[in-house]
């Protein structure tokens, strides 16, 4: 039996609930307050999302289900959230929402949709869904107003009914959900701003602070090297002074993006100051972080005309680079900083456009008195 509650089927709030249920209703509501309480009591955006998920499923007895959030821009529902379901499933994350399709139906009329046996549903062709046996389903719109936020699916393995007054409960968690999950997202934004240098996108140098020496405490209680590259172009001051600080702010941007485009996803980018980069590379020995150096002080000096244009012909872009690794260069955050930045000086003053880096059977600079 399929049963709907878009189209033909009575929305949540029509269903009417028989007196004989209403004492487990009231208890149902006193559990939906407290399941509410945790639910707003977090900003985090995983947790909060967890706890959603979780408590979902545990109203309604489901084994399994996920939470996916839309993305406006793209018109995307990305996975963000999920238990009970395999890896197979979940790899399939992001997936487009298009006009008139069921999803988008479920979205506009912001309704729970309820399937309690997929085997009778024609209209049901999800492939990975009915690949993973799914055989009941809602799909709950997670809507603030008119702004869609995403949709939470609580799933089971058999056709089942599910009584009237857990999808009324369900109806309210989503209300909650809702503005938690959109505070939530507010204030990963303004976190995201607090650390992030408005010119470039990159982290800005309060947050490397902070990520440098976590990765240091990391990289000395699992034994794994870390390694640290510290960017810094040549003649900047120079360069803004000819050509103005306009082309100058293109520069940055286009060598934060080279840099993006170079270093790996696990790896780390700052803008540090006005025109130096600092890179952190976990788990990554000297050899290959100094290769990866050699790599990218290579690119920007034969980038930098495509980005430069007009100026190409009289003015490139290079730049001087340190390259240091935790323990041997220095088994602190003061002492390993210190070490970077002192051959980034030397690689300036060895005549610039250069790596330079402490030769292994040397011993480690001396940290600052």
């Amino acid at each position: 039996m399929v049963k709907l509650s878009i189209a033909g089927g009575l929305p949540v709030s029509d269903l009417h609930i028989q007196p004989e249920v209403l004492e487990r209703e009231l208890k149902g509501l006193k559990d939906l307050l407290s399941v509410a309480q945790v639910v707003v009591s977090s900003l985090n955006l995983d947790e909060v999302l967890q706890n959603i998920l979780l408590n979902a499923m545990t109203m309604i007895d489901a084994p399994a289900g996920t939470i996916a959030l839309f993305d406006e821009a793209t018109s995307k529902l990305e996975l963000h959230a999920h238990a009970g379901l395999s890896a197979r499933f979940v790899a399939h994350d992001r997936w487009t929402v298009k006009p008139g399709g069921l999803t988008y139906q479920i979205l506009e009329r912001g309704e729970l949709f309820i399937i309690e046996d997929t085997a009778e549903a024609d209209f049901f062709r999800n492939p990975l869904a009915l690949d993973e046996g799914i055989r009941s389903l809602i799909a709950v719109p997670l809507k603030m107003q008119s702004k869609i936020v995403g949709v939470l699916y609580v799933d089971d393995f058999r056709p089942r009914q599910f009584p009237a007054d857990r999808l009324h409960m369900l109806s309210i968690l989503a209300s909650f959900a809702s503005m938690s999950i959109d505070n939530a997202r507010l204030h990963q934004t303004t976190l995201q701003l607090a650390c992030t240098d408005g010119l470039t996108g990159l982290y800005n140098q309060r947050h490397f602070k902070q990520m440098f020496n976590e990765q240091i405490v990391r990289s000395a209680r699992y034994h794994k090297p870390l390694s640290i590259i510290l960017f810094d172009l040549d003649n900047f001051k120079q360069f803004n002074d000819t050509y103005g600080h306009p082309n100058g702010d293109i520069v940055l941007q286009e060598t934060a993006k080279l840099l993006r485009e170079l270093l790996r996803g696990c790896d780390s980018l700052f803008r540090y100051g006005g025109e130096e980069f600092i890179a952190l590379l976990p788990e990554t020995a000297f050899t290959d972080a100094e290769q990866v150096a050699e790599r990218i002080r290579g690119s920007i000096e034969a980038e930098s005309p495509y980005f430069l244009g007009r100026l190409a012909a009289t003015r490139g872009v290079t730049v001087s680079v340190g390259v240091a690794t935790f323990p041997e260069d220095g088994d602190t955050v003061a002492q390993l900083f210190k070490t970077v930045d002192d051959l980034m000086y030397m690689a300036k003053r060895k005549g610039k456009n250069r790596v330079y880096h402490r030769d292994r059977g040397e011993p480690c600079l001396p940290s600052a008195s």
